[in-house]
């Protein structure tokens, strides 16, 4: 297991974006979600698309933005293969629940696919309330939907 205190986090860069999207096994596995990974989210959404660099490269990663009803909203969240359940994903939740709250925010809202079950459940442990919400993602697209108010408090187990 991989300490996560010589971890750095900071906002995304075009650079590190295409890095992730070079390296998106280490993140994803199997699954293929680099049409859900949008530039433009980098480019326009800067403090609020973060990236947990160390000396061997980006260990993880989560791209939001703040919507104009005040939610930070998290589009993605993923931590590399090797440093999955070191706290890395808390720890990159809380910044950017910071970062969001700078802007605005209010409360939080993310989404996943009813299978994705590890998921469900670190965001639960986060506090959130989740809600399977029926043809959310199109017509018979269910997802599961978070919701939680700030401020983030990431201690929960």
């Amino acid at each position: 297991m991989i300490a996560t205190m010589d971890i750095h986090i900071a906002p995304a860069g075009v650079a590190d974006f295409h890095q992730v999207l070079t390296d998106h096994p280490r993140y994803w596995g199997e699954r293929d979600l680099r049409s859900l990974h949008l530039l433009a989210l980098v480019q326009e959404f800067g403090s609020t698309c973060l990236i947990a660099r160390a000396e061997d490269g980006i260990r993880g990663y989560i791209f939001g933005f703040v919507t104009p009803d005040r939610t930070g909203y998290v589009h993605l969240i993923a931590t590399r293969d090797d440093a999955r359940g070191t706290g890395l994903g808390r720890r990159l939740y809380a910044t950017f629940a910071e970062a969001a709250e700078r802007h605005g925010a209010q409360r939080l809202k993310a989404i996943t696919s009813i299978e994705n079950t590890g998921s469900i459940a670190f965001h639960r442990s986060l506090g959130f309330d989740a809600k399977i919400v029926d043809d959310y993602n199109g017509s018979g697209l269910a997802m599961a939907v978070f919701h939680r108010d700030l401020p983030l408090d990431t201690s929960r187990s």
